[in-house]
């Protein structure tokens, strides 16, 4: 994958890669975890710039629900949407509600040829639900 979008294959940026596949959603200090658990020692400011490379490459893509610190998946160019549970934080993939990418249709698109919509679901997970007595 790295060579295909022509970057050096280098120890971090495959254990980066390797965590965000396998930690989807995953906050930057999580990443840092998981790769220092890999590779020993690497700095913050390597897997920032790692991280960085491989979204502007398109490898990887940044989310950051508001409220939340910005995250990264790996499940990329298929534009999807996100659920974002209130209470907890936890997020899941909403696959394209409607028809082909961008999946929605502006009302007004001011003359932009538009390629992505981007659309965040709110509410509370499973989890976080409190159960209602009858």
């Amino acid at each position: 994958m790295l060579r295909d979008v022509a970057l050096r294959v280098t120890r971090p940026r495959l254990a980066v890669l390797s965590a965000v596949y396998a930690h989807p959603h995953a906050d930057t200090d999580s990443i840092i975890g998981a790769v220092r658990d890999e590779l020993g020692g690497v700095s913050h400011q390597a897997v920032y710039d790692v991280l960085r490379a491989l979204t502007e490459a398109g490898l990887l893509r940044r989310i950051e629900p508001q409220g939340s610190v910005a995250r990264y998946e790996a499940r990329v160019g298929d534009n999807h949407h996100h659920v974002v549970c209130r209470s907890c934080g936890v997020i899941a993939d909403v696959d394209c509600a409607v028809g082909h990418a961008p999946c929605l249709t502006a009302s007004d698109d001011h003359g932009f040829q538009i390629d992505e919509a981007e659309v965040i679901y709110w509410g509370l997970c499973p989890g976080c639900r409190i159960p209602t007595s009858s």
